[in-house]
């Protein structure tokens, strides 16, 4: 690691030739300002919860009480600014074969927010947390997905096409809605007077997925079973990322205030316990319901006499935690069948090879109902050369 910045500018330098590694052209962020922002007034002056309730919030890493606490506080930035950069070398490509130009300009603007929060965690991680902290903002750019040496498995996945697109802005993105409404609360300031602006504008990725598949059902070509087994796939990844089940790590950034829970200010204002064992699982839930709730909106869509869209449940096809390759239906019912009857089961409710080549013949239609862009988004230029 010899280019180790030892400034924000170099830092820069550094992204820069991240950018021109991973083949991300500056040119598709149009007037797209990568900037530091910060909604201190949302942050709070007070701590909200854990064992330092009723303090002042810390301003600076040297305030927080303990090393152990500030080793966890570069944990938890380190690994969302490595999501952001993983998600631009997971979807770059995607760019050359939009199906719309409203879709070529949803994906170069969603890559563009996505680097402007990994330029927050890196400047959270340059500018407050020392040497530490530099080595892991540059460890951020040396990372990459198509290497599989990013910090989360479902970073590493290959998006091969603009379905897997959707449903990743639709139920990944979602998750990192979560992630970052648990970091809003956080003890120390600045982390969360960064999470105010992200939040705004990953509402915008989530929009992305919502209405592309709407527009996937209005189009009629992607078949509604092979729509529902991209649907099972990303959502159990998503289900993956809230972690670990009775999280240790959890337990230990709610004792001491650094991560909350899901809506903490509502819950603390309803008197709503808290039970730190079981965090992940609750966060999950609360993802669980939402999505339901979004894709029973999407049924609203669906031709008449059509099968409903579901969610399968938290137990299928999970890949960490203690559903961890177990054997388990999509309505969460425990599989009983023998080894070859269950990879008939796989194979009916998750993508094949077969879909994979058939999508092919698919996107030679339009398989995805228009949405024109405004003046506004075409006078913003982004994604307008790519």
């Amino acid at each position: 690691m010899d280019n180790l910045p030892q400034t924000w500018d170099e830092w820069i330098s550094n992204f820069n030739d991240w950018q021109d590694r991973v083949g991300f052209k500056r040119e598709w962020l149009g007037d797209f300002d990568l900037s530091i922002q910060f909604d201190w007034d949302r942050a709070g002056e007070t701590i909200e919860f854990g064992d330092f309730k009723g303090q002042r919030k810390w301003e600076r890493s040297l305030q927080v009480p303990h090393q152990s606490m500030r080793d966890a506080l570069v944990t938890l930035i380190t690994v969302q600014g490595d999501t952001e950069f993983a998600s631009v070398e997971q979807q770059r490509h995607l760019l050359a074969t939009a199906p719309t130009d409203y879709d070529r300009y949803a994906a170069a603007r969603i890559m563009a927010e996505e680097q402007r929060h990994g330029w927050q965690m890196a400047y959270l991680l340059m500018t407050y947390f020392g040497q530490q902290g530099r080595r892991e903002a540059q460890k951020l750019l040396e990372r990459n997905a198509q290497d599989g040496d990013r910090l989360l498995g479902a970073f590493n996945r290959p998006m091969p096409h603009w379905l897997d697109f959707f449903c990743y802005t639709m139920f990944v993105d979602r998750d990192g809605k979560f992630q970052l409404g648990m970091l809003s609360t956080s003890a120390f300031k600045p982390l969360a007077a960064s999470m105010g602006p992200m939040l705004k504008e990953e509402s915008f990725h989530l929009g992305t997925g919502s209405n592309g598949l709407r527009r996937i059902i209005k189009a009629g070509v992607i078949p509604l079973d092979m729509l529902q087994r991209y649907i099972n796939k990303w959502v159990a990844t998503a289900h993956d990322l809230f972690g670990v089940d009775e999280s240790s790590s959890a337990h230990w950034a709610y004792v001491w205030g650094i991560k909350g829970r899901w809506d903490e200010r509502s819950k603390l204002e309803g008197g709503i316990d808290v039970d730190k064992e079981i965090l992940n699982e609750e966060a999950r839930g609360h993802y669980h319901d939402e999505i339901a709730s979004e894709i029973e909106k999407l049924n609203g869509y669906l031709p008449e006499g059509a099968a409903p869209l579901y969610v399968p449940h938290e137990n299928f096809n999970r890949e960490i935690g203690a559903m961890k390759k177990k054997r388990y239906n999509t309505d969460g019912s425990e599989f009983t069948g023998t080894d070859e009857e269950w990879q008939t089961y796989v194979y009916e409710h998750l993508p094949t090879a077969e879909d994979e080549a058939a999508l092919i013949e698919l996107f030679k239609q339009q398989w995805v109902a228009e949405k024109p862009l405004t003046p506004k988004q075409i006078e913003s230029g982004i994604g307008a050369t790519a």
